[in-house]
């Protein structure tokens, strides 16, 4: 999931699909062509991507990964060891509950690019990267009002271009976590490490499988879930509804007291409504610059009437709170809390 609207990026790359039978000097046309397909092993690839159908000739050795304020993309592409495929990376978060992840981010290359207004790289930019392959979280990313190259441009100069799943429409509130089983999928299937995507998903169903099946209650607990506060004033205007941290909840045996508060993904709660809803517990999203504990503490001190704060009952969390390969670890770290047997 992303907390803001990514910006579009523009690939320029050219494949040399016949570069290693261009490359022999000798042997017959059958052995080149035999190492030709042998180099290709599992190829062509094709995917459907928000009605565009996507066909890779090969593992894309250029990718370009779009801001979008999310790191699911990138994410992805670390836990399944494809790091040394990007030649651009503008996603960051600071913080993840994935240890080294936050830090192995920070060392990937950024291209030297400088950002347009709209937070992402602006077209003639991603053109000068010559990318294969351009990720970007949602549709807004390819939009050329917004100064960035359309899927259109990327694909006439030889170049993929990405959408993560519930991007099409740019509507995470319908987000899952099958939908980050679905971005592994589809990573395994464009770079052939399959059995990679399927081995981190089998493990994550597994573990919040393992953990689920020991939370069971006819009360499950009441969850607000939100951002920590960068200037340290309760803020209740960005209060998640909907979204994959229900689907992460659940997982953990509990529910967003929030949810029917808004149909899209956030919803603005006054203080007279937080204040008269049962709040057995807190999930604070943690990111650069903001202190998720702190937060969460000063929280339950202005609002003692909630369960929570009798209880002194929160969670912290970053990244794996979003779309990305972590998310059995938000809900191991929420149900060790709420239902320490489980945890």
């Amino acid at each position: 999931m992303s907390m803001k609207r990514p910006a579009a990026a523009a690939l320029a790359a050219a494949f040399c699909l016949l570069a290693a039978a261009c490359g022999s000097s000798s042997g017959t046309a059958e052995d080149t062509a035999g190492k030709a397909v042998g180099q290709a092993s599992g190829y062509p690839v094709t995917l459907d991507n928000c009605g565009r159908k996507l066909t890779f000739e090969k593992a894309p050795e250029r990718v370009v990964v779009m801001n979008g304020a999310s790191v699911a993309e990138v994410s992805t592409l670390l836990a399944l060891g494809l790091e040394d495929k990007i030649v651009a990376n503008q996603q960051g978060y600071g913080r993840s509950e994935v240890p080294g992840r936050a830090d192995a981010i920070k060392k990937l290359s950024t291209g030297g690019i400088t950002l347009n207004g709209a937070g992402d790289i602006p077209r003639e930019a991603m053109l000068g990267l010559r990318p294969d392959l351009v990720l970007s979280v949602t549709s807004y990313g390819y939009e050329q009002k917004n100064g960035f190259a359309t899927r259109e441009q990327l694909q006439q100069v030889g170049a993929n271009s990405y959408i993560s799943p519930q991007g099409c429409d740019d509507d995470p509130s319908k987000m899952t976590v099958a939908d980050s089983y679905r971005l592994l999928r589809d990573m395994g299937k464009i770079f052939h490490v399959g059995d990679r995507a399927e081995k981190l998903i089998a493990a994550s169903e597994k573990k919040i499988a393992a953990v689920s099946g020991k939370t069971g209650t006819d009360q499950p607990p009441k969850v607000m879930v939100l951002f920590a506060s960068p200037t340290g004033k309760t803020d209740f205007s960005l209060v998640f509804a909907k979204g994959i941290v229900n689907d992460i909840l659940a997982g953990a045996g509990c529910v967003n007291a929030f949810e029917d508060s808004s149909e899209t993904l956030f919803a603005n709660v006054s203080k007279e409504k937080a204040a008269t809803t049962d709040v057995d517990a807190l999930v604070v999203i943690d990111a650069s610059g903001t202190d998720a504990a702190a937060y969460a503490k000063q929280l339950l001190k202005e609002f003692p009437q909630w369960p929570a704060a009798r209880t002194s009952t929160y969670v912290t969390l970053s990244d794996s709170m979003y779309l990305g390969p972590s998310n059995d670890l938000a809900v191991k770290k929420i149900a060790g809390v709420l239902h320490p047997d489980a945890g």
